[in-house]
């Protein structure tokens, strides 16, 4: 599913990343940890196309994203990545249903299909009661389901979450970790998470560590 290869970043004179290889293959859910500042939240971001390596190539279900423009990541990225983030980003002044089924608005598909797309992923998160609520009605579990539904609604080749139980308690970030599984079950979702809960990484099917820009 994601295929890296000797991918270097650079900061100024900092380099984050120093010539990492990685291979994650679909329905995977894998877990990135290691010490502040070490290189986490950047990985994810060129796993992501949020950001560009200084170096080496990034194959994301088999199309070589690294010599894309800046409009073909846009639209790659809308169409084949999911992500999920601490703060969920919610917009207040829309219902749930109306944040989850943005990204698919935006890529132009059938909006009734879309919210049928919605409906069915809320449901599987248990949630399909919420779909006319508005972000301050929700609890902070419930918030980030709306926001996974979300990162699904394209039906993305892959989700990347940054640390997504960072303002949950212990409870909800084991549900949440929970529902990851429970997508790669019904969907054959792939999943790669930056977390500092080693808890929730001993779940993963595979941990990476990063020190001193590299998977150690």
């Amino acid at each position: 599913m994601i295929q890296l290869s000797n991918i270097s970043k650079s900061f100024g004179s900092l380099q984050v990343l120093k010539n990492i290889d990685l291979t994650i293959a679909k329905g995977e859910i894998v877990s990135i940890t290691g010490a502040s500042g070490a290189g986490k939240t950047t990985l994810l971001n060129i796993m992501g196309t949020l950001e560009r390596a200084d170096s080496g190539q990034i194959l994301i279900n088999n199309q070589d994203v690294s010599q894309m423009n800046d409009k073909e990541i846009s639209i790659f990225r809308n169409k084949h990545i999911g992500f999920v983030f601490q703060f969920h980003n919610l917009l207040a002044e829309f219902s749930a249903m109306e944040n989850a089924i943005l990204p698919s608005l935006i890529y132009n598909n059938n909006k009734e299909q879309a919210k049928e797309r919605v409906n069915e992923l809320f449901s599987i998160l248990g949630i399909e009661d919420k779909k006319d609520s508005y972000p301050n009605e929700l609890s902070g579990g419930e918030q980030q389901r709306v926001a996974i539904v979300r990162s699904l609604i394209n039906s993305p080749s892959i989700v990347l979450a940054d640390e997504p139980t960072g303002n949950l308690d212990s409870t909800n970030a084991r549900s949440l970790f929970d529902l990851f599984f429970l997508l790669r079950e019904k969907l054959n979702q792939t999943f790669v998470v930056v977390t500092h809960a080693k808890e929730l990484s001993d779940l993963c099917d595979r941990q990476l560590v990063i020190k001193d820009g590299k998977i150690i």
